[in-house]
């Protein structure tokens, strides 16, 4: 199973061949709506744009702001794309929204990287592009592989195919001060956060609670004592 872009004039000679994972990008169709933002979910939004409440999947990064949002009236730029087998019949246009026209930019480039499709790139967005970006051009694989769906064979490629390529985004966009750099934490915590998100949790939450078990328990030294501290700051949350 992979990941195909292709041009509106191959697709009907594609949706005739043998059956493949197809995503057909068509930036040109879509390229910005502005609405009302009615609904915030955990990877999604509903914008009423005139008659239309549109549904669109954003970053896990833009959540906590769009969440905030609610009532108002936003514009987020957008990518549109046909996903799915089109041997089994089953295609699914889908609409993804950035807050940011930079981040859009950056994530047509970031899924140009070998097994990261649209959803896979969307998970992988649980801090703001400018950090992710700077730990590229560092090629930090250590920061890569804490965010979600990548693994270490994927940070590598990652860094190899985009290193040198988004120096742009790294320096927020043209502009050092606007991006500070990715945080650099202790071994010991940055574990700990992983050992959450292996078991579901997303990073800014996992970052979240790793900040309160430091605070309630300031003597913790080890990965354990700080991952047993944040799930029991967990349990209590829920």
């Amino acid at each position: 199973m992979f990941f195909l872009r292709v041009p509106s004039w191959e697709i009907p000679h594609l949706l005739a061949s043998t059956p493949i994972k197809l995503v057909y990008t068509q930036p040109s169709m879509i390229s910005a709506l502005t609405g009302e933002l009615h609904r915030v979910d955990d990877d999604r939004i509903h914008l009423q744009a005139g008659p239309i409440l549109y549904e669109l999947l954003v970053p896990a990064s833009d959540i906590t702001e769009l969440q905030t949002s609610r009532g108002e009236t936003l514009t987020l730029h957008t990518i549109f794309y046909i996903g799915g087998d089109p041997g089994r019949g089953g295609l699914e246009p889908t609409l993804i929204g950035f807050l940011r026209p930079e981040d859009r930019k950056f994530f047509n480039l970031f899924t140009t990287v070998k097994g990261i499709g649209p959803k896979t790139a969307l998970k992988a967005l649980t801090v703001p592009v400018g950090e992710i970006a700077l730990a590229i051009e560092s090629k930090d694989s250590r920061f890569l592989v804490g965010l979600n769906g990548i693994g270490k064979r994927t940070a590598e490629l990652i860094v190899a195919e985009l290193a040198g390529k988004v120096k742009d985004f790294a320096t927020g966009y043209g502009t050092k001060a606007n991006v500070a750099s990715p945080l650099r934490r202790p071994p010991i915590e940055e574990d700990a956060i992983l050992g959450l998100m292996a078991m579901g949790e997303r990073r800014p939450d996992a970052e979240h609670l790793l900040e309160r078990a430091k605070q309630s328990n300031p003597d913790a030294k080890t990965t354990d004592i700080l991952l047993r501290e944040m799930l029991r700051m967990r349990t209590n949350r829920s």
